[in-house]
Order: structure tokens, then sequence, then C-alpha cells
């Protein structure tokens, strides 16, 4: 998708943020991944890893082993209980970074540049500074 079609596929959500029409008319996601990472996006080194597979497992170029591979990851995120509460200071995160780096090292080669970017731009973050030699 180029970037034009993806900010034509974007919608204002309820909190006046602009989500992509896909997170918008996924109600499991509107419930679960996106509240619960803007939430403790702080706390969360991974969020971009999380949120760029998230996109790579609802890209139809995706096999659907890797789909579901990368959607246990973030089910795993989203899940209320977990091996580690993520309320733990320090250590409430590292169950989720492990398996969602476990899912990564398995089938990263499907999350793409477009997903890192898509996820980039739901987080607010910046664009990466490319070197220039």
């Amino acid at each position: 998708m180029t970037d034009a079609a993806e900010i034509i596929n974007t919608v204002r959500g309820k909190d006046g943020t602009y989500l992509p029409k896909s997170i918008e008319r996924d109600a499991r996601v509107s419930r679960g991944l996106v509240p619960k990472l803007m939430r403790v996006i702080s706390r969360v080194p991974f969020a971009d890893d999380l949120v760029a597979a998230w996109y790579a497992a609802r890209d139809p170029l995706t096999p659907i082993k890797a789909k579901a591979v990368l959607y246990a990851a973030v089910a795993y995120f989203v899940m209320p209980a977990d091996l580690l509460p993520d309320m733990i200071v320090g250590l409430g995160f590292t169950d989720d970074a492990t398996v969602l780096a476990t899912a990564l090292g398995v089938v990263g080669m499907y999350v793409k540049e477009r997903h890192r970017r898509m996820a980039r731009r739901l987080l607010r973050l910046p664009e990466p500074v490319k070197d220039q030699e």
C-alpha cells in the first residue's frame, strides 16, 4: 500500500487520533491491542515491533503459518493473564518481550519495512534517520 493510500485509509478515532480503517473496524483490536498499548506505551520498549507484527499478521501477502505465529504473539500481549503480571516494575513485560522476540525470530522475515512504518505512524514515533555517507 502506498503512503497516499495509507493516508486515505484512515479514520478519526473516538479519542480524536487518526487510525488506519482496519484498526477502527476490527472491534477485537479496538478493545484489546490498541487501548492497552496506548496505556502502557511508555513502559513497553518493543511497542513498535509489536504493532509491526500485528500489521504483518493482517497483511494478505503474509503466509498463513506466519500469520498464526504473529497473531499468537500479539494475543499473548493483550491477554490479561500471563506468566508475569505487567504491573511488576522491571519484569512485567519480559515474558511478553520473550514471546514476541521468539515469534520474530521464527517469522520475522515477513515483517516488512511498510509494516514498521505503519507502526511508527500509529505510535507517533519518528522515522529513523538514514546514514548519509
